[in-house]
């Protein structure tokens, strides 16, 4: 018999263990990031010492995020994540605002941008699904409305992975598991036979340090860095299906967060080999670059089909997990009472599931999720340094409430996450001042959405 809530009717499941989170934390993360981004880092610091320095530097200010989350995922052992977190610390408003933005853009656009990545790289083996491969344009006004292969691919693909999901928990964990570990198997083995290949190039470690203004050259190389890292929460998503919390979710975060650093290490690694660190700032798909100079022609394949796997396994981590947030909304009533129910046969959030691939498909088809995107990306860690504080709220305001697990180095290790989230923060609004006003606005639309569903 499927188990009930006190009002009878059907909950989700507890299934996920310590494996399951680490593979959802390196599913979540692995995208095409550690395939691009170091070319943005060289641009920053042109030192083969300080691109390393910033690959494991993001890897520790992640690992203090993950530490932070653990306490407030043990502490609420529900499915939602931060919208429990920001509610339970500031009030109703602030977890709707959170919800609020995922489901219109932050979750929705980065499930569309790695749907429409996977379908590019798709479309080198598939021409049909390439994103120069222009299937219809049709004029709206002053406006064209055109559909090429490759968002078609990406909507195919989150039809796909949303139907899996509708099934059960277990089906799509299943597909979520086995997809990261080929990707993570492939990334390692690319990294073998890249240090174990003649080097092209000697990296100088020891070198002179560039002049004149280091320490800002370095902020902005970690920004680069930590997009790369972004997505090591969602496991606290899944903490509604999660076996013994207090153990898996600590262990799995963190145990994630550790094999991303060392798979990014690796390859970064691999790549000081293949090529000069004068080159690199000019080198935009490093992965492929890298790969043909060390492996030779075929090389840029081999990238392409292990950037496919990743950006497909990230994508189904992403799906699985993001729609866990609108489930406690809608229960709370703060969102479309159709959301606020669980599937009484698969025990699933189906409702949550369908919407969230319906705005996701609504933005790849539009082709306006990378604008959308980059307005909400102040909004994004302003509410990360707030999820961060709410450790340190939480303890003064519920300092009897059980904490099975609480942060190691507390509360130096929650300050330091916040410390690095308000540096993006105003990184944000000095670099992007209009995009970052849009975001904000985007987000106070929320507040008139609460007043309506409250009202409700």
């Amino acid at each position: 018999m499927p188990p009930e809530t006190a009002a009878g009717a059907p909950s989700l499941v507890r299934r996920l263990g310590v494996w399951d989170g680490v593979l959802v934390t390196i599913g979540s993360v692995l995208g095409t990031g550690i395939f691009l981004t170091t070319a943005d880092v060289a641009r920053a610091v042109p030192h083969a010492g300080l691109i390393l320095l910033a690959w494991v530097a993001g890897g520790v200010l992640t690992l203090a995020g993950a530490l932070t989350y653990a306490e407030l995922g043990v502490l609420f052992p529900k499915a939602g994540g931060q919208y429990h977190y920001l509610k339970e610390a500031y009030g109703p408003l602030w977890g709707f605002l959170f919800g609020w933005t995922s489901f219109l853009i932050t979750m929705s656009g980065g499930i569309a941008t790695l749907a429409v990545g996977f379908g590019e790289y798709l479309g080198f083996f598939v021409p049909f699904f390439s994103t120069k491969h222009a299937l219809f344009a049709l004029p709206i006004g002053s406006w064209t409305w055109t559909v090429n292969g490759g968002q078609l691919a990406g909507a195919l693909a989150i039809v796909a992975i949303t139907a899996v999901n509708c099934l059960g928990l277990k089906e799509g964990a299943f597909v979520q598991n086995a997809v990261t570990v080929v990707k993570v198997a492939s990334i390692v083995g690319l990294a073998a036979l890249g240090l174990f290949a003649a080097p092209q190039t000697t990296p100088d470690y020891t070198a002179p340090l560039p002049t004149g203004g280091l320490l800002a050259a370095f902020g902005v190389a970690m920004i680069a860095v930590l997009w790369s890292y972004d997505g090591w929460y969602g496991f606290t998503f899944l903490a509604g299906e999660t076996r013994e919390p207090a153990r898996s979710l600590p262990w799995g975060l963190v145990g994630g967060t550790l094999a991303v650093t060392a798979l990014y290490v690796l390859m970064n690694l691999v790549y000081l080999r293949a090529l000069p660190v004068a080159q690199m700032p000019h080198t935009g798909r490093i992965g492929e670059t890298a790969a043909s100079v060390l492996f030779g022609p075929w090389g840029a394949r081999i990238i392409s089909a292990a950037v496919l796997v990743s950006t497909f396994g990230c994508l189904s981590s992403t799906i699985l997990y993001a729609a866990r947030i609108y489930l406690p909304m809608a229960q709370d009533g703060l969102f479309f009472r159709s959301l606020a129910v669980v599937h009484p046969k698969h025990l699933v959030p189906v409702g949550c599931l369908l919407a969230q691939g319906v705005c996701a498909v609504a933005q790849v088809s539009s082709g306006t999720y990378e604008q959308l995107y980059t307005y909400v990306v102040f909004a994004l860690f302003l509410f990360h340094a707030a999820t961060g504080a709410a450790v340190l709220v939480l303890r003064r305001t519920r300092p009897d409430a059980p904490r099975p697990y609480r942060t190691w180095g507390y509360p130096f290790v929650p300050l330091l996450f916040v410390a690095t989230s308000l540096a993006f923060v105003v990184n944000t609004l000095v670099e992007k001042p209009v995009e970052s006003g849009i975001g904000l606005a985007i987000v106070a639309l929320g507040v008139p959405a609460y007043a309506f569903w409250r009202a409700r």
